[in-house]
């Protein structure tokens, strides 16, 4: 009989997730393009609800900056199965949101009011809202988290370090060390006479730090997604914030450091680092233990892109973490 009562409640569990109606973008299957108020004028940025869940939604923050929300095209094939709402996101710049061409926009304080906008807009609180930022998104994940924490029940921050100084540092202390240095010397001459765009660099990137460090499977098998992902990113954006070079940081990011302030960090939240990252995973462990409230999930296959090479790991661990949460249990 109890198997028979966990069959039903199981099919109106997953009845209520998948009903729409009664929601404002039912005609759109979740799509909502939110307006953005800028210093430059009024913007719409792109989003995308997946399912119903009024105690775990959680807003998808990708990398870059400047790529999409592709990439997160994975979750699909698990977060509807644990009930877990999610909302795909596009920041302003990027493929499916408006990209205004106003270098002035891009700048990380304005890129936090941007989520806070969003986070009213899709009508999330403290009673229901995860922020899951990847990469670049993990560095908007935490200062949202710093600014506006109050609004939270759960933080993800994956693949991200909390210093860009460190990042650069365990790139050229770990990173580039273990390369072959003939083709090391390559990239370098070609950074130093600004050959970014000479074929020849990815060429070099690919093969020795892309598929070692980024996404550890042949090039030719990356999925879908990820490949869309990488194509949409906006270049406008990338390099004045993140730099032109694929070894480390020099843009406008490079003296972000938080590490001090982690402390001031209660809510709820989950560190992900991977053994063979672009990001030291030691650093990830101790930004686990500097926040009031946190976990480390180490991927011990992953990459940057662990959610695809260590994709069980990741995928559990993210959900055991907002289930967690949900209950009371972290």
């Amino acid at each position: 009989m109890k198997r028979d009562d966990d069959a039903i409640h199981n099919r109106r569990t997953q009845g209520d997730y998948l009903d729409y109606s009664g929601r404002d973008d039912l005609l759109s299957g979740g799509v909502k393009l939110i307006p953005v108020r800028t210093s430059k004028g009024n913007f719409r940025v792109w989003t995308k609800r997946v399912g119903n869940n009024p105690r775990i939604k959680m807003l998808l923050l990708h990398g870059g900056p400047g790529a999409t929300h592709e990439y997160f095209e994975a979750f699909d094939s698990y977060f509807p199965a644990a009930g877990i709402e999610y909302y795909f996101y596009d920041q302003l710049g990027s493929t499916y949101s408006d990209q205004p061409d106003a270098p002035e926009l891009w700048e990380l304080p304005r890129f936090v009011d941007e989520v806070e906008q969003v986070r009213r807009a899709l009508g999330l609180d403290q009673r229901d809202f995860f922020l899951l930022g990847h990469s670049w998104g993990g560095v908007l994940a935490i200062e949202y988290a710093l600014k506006y924490q109050r609004n939270m029940k759960g933080l993800v921050i994956s693949n991200m370090m909390a210093s860009f100084s460190a990042y650069n540092e365990y790139a050229n202390k770990v990173l580039m060390p273990v390369m072959d240095q003939a083709v090391l010397a390559e990239i370098k001459h070609l950074e130093a006479t600004g050959q970014y765009e000479n074929p020849r660099y990815m060429e070099l990137l690919i093969p020795h730090h892309y598929v070692e460090h980024i996404l550890r499977m042949p090039a030719e098998q990356w999925p879908d997604p990820v490949n869309r992902a990488f194509k949409h990113i906006n270049q406008k954006i990338y390099v004045p914030m993140q730099g032109p070079s694929e070894l480390g940081a020099s843009g406008k990011l490079l003296n972000w450091d938080r590490v001090a302030d982690l402390e001031k960090l209660s809510v709820p939240t989950l560190v992900i680092g991977a053994r063979y990252d672009t990001m030291d995973p030691a650093h990830m462990e101790m930004m686990a233990s500097k926040v009031q409230k946190g976990r480390y999930l180490f991927c011990p296959n992953g990459s940057h892109m662990a959610m695809y090479d260590d994709q069980r790991v990741y995928i559990d661990g993210v959900i055991q973490f907002a289930m967690e949460v949900d209950t009371g249990r972290f």
